[in-house]
């Protein structure tokens, strides 16, 4: 429930109704607007009816929430949030564009793609050292060596790092390294790696579950909330698809309004694992922006014939070049930029 305090309520009041619900059991998050105090409570509903919260000094009205994620909806915190990095910003008029290979392979490689990153003007690179792949034969990453090349790229380049965590083992040496932490497809209902994720403070990339529901996507973030992070970016990166000789996956736009209507939290969408094909990565990031995207998650391999891992849908970075000119000029037409 949300409980609305009176405009120019004093602090003393709003930390009476806050003990209160606290003293019943009940999580407490506000939100402070210009001129209202939110106070979110979030717990057994059966001990509402007791509590006789409208009669307090202060308190204007308490609102059910029916929706069944309580931080992440609007309800709540009706302006959106901007998830602030250093001098930059996700969520806010300027869009953000992760750009990198899909794993870190080597040093020189890394280095090579992040300088040409840091050229094309985006600021943020991407770099698996954890790579979560279907076959156990396949190439699964650098693991720390390649977390210390994403730590060397970001001190010699200026860029950010955001990679993947697979394990709740891993998640504090991740952190050591990253600027954000990247929870995959295939664990976004790992709810014991989310709440670890969620103790380290840094802001967490949620990428939408190869079937998952809009509604069980939103309840994955909530799990990152309610252990204290609001720190949420939410991810479409496609839906598992029946026809993968053409697009490996159906990348669900209409997800991006979609979600911000229902949530405050920043979207972003991943054009190559939303597509597998770098044909397709360029035109569907343009539409990505016009949708309304807070940022693309791009895949950039400076040979993607010679990729260990999704070199069929990494895009050369002279493309990526392209990529944020022609979305730059669809961001203006959107009162953004990139």
């Amino acid at each position: 429930m949300i409980i609305v305090m009176n405009s120019g309520v004093g602090e003393k009041t709003v930390q009476k109704v806050t003990e209160k619900l606290q003293k019943h059991g009940f999580q407490i998050h506000e939100s402070r607007g210009v001129e209202k105090i939110l106070i979110g409570a979030v717990g057994d509903k059966s001990h509402y009816m007791n509590l006789a919260l409208e009669a307090m000094d202060g308190v204007e009205k308490v609102i059910s929430i029916l929706a069944p994620y309580k931080l992440a909806g609007r309800e709540f915190h009706p302006e959106n949030t901007v998830v602030k990095l250093g001098d930059i910003s996700i969520g806010g008029p300027q869009i953000q564009v992760m750009a990198g290979p899909c794993a870190v392979e080597s040093r020189e490689q890394l280095l090579e793609i992040a300088f040409m990153v840091k050229e094309s003007g985006a600021k943020i690179l991407r770099g698996g050292a954890f790579k979560p792949r279907t076959s156990p034969y396949a190439f699964q990453g650098l693991e720390e060596e390649g977390l210390e090349y994403l730590a060397e790229a970001r001190e010699r380049t200026g860029l950010y790092i955001v990679t993947e965590v697979m394990d709740t083992r891993k998640v504090e040496m991740v952190a050591q390294y990253s600027d954000i932490l990247q929870i995959g497809a295939r664990n976004m209902q790992n709810f014991p790696l989310l709440m670890e994720a969620a103790k380290y403070n840094k802001p967490v990339v949620l990428k939408r579950g190869l079937s998952a529901t809009i509604e069980e996507w939103i309840m994955a973030a909530e799990y990152i909330m309610v252990s204290g992070n609001h720190q949420v970016i939410l991810c479409e990166r496609g839906l598992r698809s029946f026809d993968a000789a053409y697009t490996r996956n159906v990348l669900d736009l209409a997800a991006v309004p979609v979600l911000k209507e229902l949530t405050h939290l920043p979207v972003v969408v991943d054009p190559s694992h939303g597509t597998g094909k770098w044909r397709l990565v360029e035109p569907m990031a343009r539409a990505a922006v016009a949708a309304g995207a807070d940022g693309l998650i791009v895949e950039v391999h400076n040979h993607p014939s010679e990729a260990l891992c999704d070199g069929s849908q990494s895009i050369k970075p002279p493309r990526l070049f392209n990529l944020l000119k022609e979305t730059g000029k669809i961001a203006e037409v959107m009162g953004r930029t990139i």
